[in-house]
């Protein structure tokens, strides 16, 4: 008995919902005057789009920017504390090493601390 109640009452509500519905379109189409009323989208100013957008820019990347890119930074578990050397064999060359690229994340250092990709962040705003 519930059950058909409830069926029936959802029924009710969905056939009145398309009633209104179909009501309404007949309506919209005049107004009080018996004019028909225009639809004609008003042209778009892009102008305080672009101011809030730049506005906003700088507020965006700079904490892109000063992310901490190495969670395990300054830790015993950190892997980019470890560097690897390797010392050619001609003489007087200077020894290679990977730590100059990698001491800036494993002290905390954000995207600015990498030594070519800091230098291109530093142009962005923020």
């Amino acid at each position: 008995m519930r059950k058909t109640a409830r069926t029936a009452a959802l029924t009710t509500i969905l056939l009145g919902a398309a009633g209104i519905a179909a009501a309404t379109p007949a309506a919209a189409l005049t107004t009080a005057s018996g004019a028909r009323p225009s639809a004609e989208l008003q042209p778009t100013s892009v102008g305080p789009a672009m101011a809030g957008l730049t506005g906003a820019v700088p507020y965006v990347l700079a904490p892109a920017k000063d992310f901490r890119l190495d969670p395990l930074a300054n830790s015993s578990a950190d892997p980019l504390n470890n560097g690897v050397a390797f010392l050619p064999d001609s003489p007087g060359a200077a020894p290679l090493s990977t730590k100059p690229v990698t001491n800036g994340l494993s002290h905390g250092g954000g995207l600015a601390s990498l030594p070519l990709v800091g230098g291109a962040a530093n142009l962005l705003p923020g």
